[in-house]
Parts: structure tokens; C-alpha cells; sequence
């Protein structure tokens, strides 16, 4: 098992790079992270985020990012 650094990360571990999903049409020249999608779309019908919300699209954003589907 990994010990725990006092901050809750795990001693030796580097940030992985995140989960890119290239979508034709569906977003504008801009990468914006899933976290970010579920609060617009949450927002948009109504639902306010909390601090727990804040803490999710923080997480979800380094962990899936869309970007622009671009021709070579």
C-alpha cells in the first residue's frame, strides 16, 4: 500500500495527463474539461454548485478533457 503525504496524495506519484476526447462540431476552437461541462449543464436547468461541486469539476476537468476535432 502507498503511504500518504500529510496533503493526501500519494508519495512518488506525478500527475497523469488527462483522457483528450476529440469531438467534430461539438465545441468551439477551446479545450474546456467534462467537470466544466456538467456545471454549465447543471446550471443551465437550474441547480446551484456547492463547494462538493467545485471539488468534482476540479477533478473531472484533470481527468477528461474534450478538444476540437481539427483536419490535418
Amino acid at each position: 500500500m502507498e503511504k500518504l503525504e500529510p496533503n493526501g496524495d500519494a508519495s512518488g506519484r506525478s500527475e497523469a495527463t488527462p483522457f483528450r476526447v476529440r469531438l467534430p462540431g461539438f465545441i468551439a476552437n477551446e479545450e474546456i474539461g467534462l467537470g466544466d461541462v456538467i456545471k454549465r449543464a447543471t446550471s443551465y436547468v437550474g441547480v446551484r454548485p456547492c463547494v462538493g461541486c467545485e471539488g468534482r469539476a476540479a477533478t473531472l476537468n484533470r481527468r477528461v478533457v474534450f478538444t476540437p476535432w481539427r483536419r490535418r
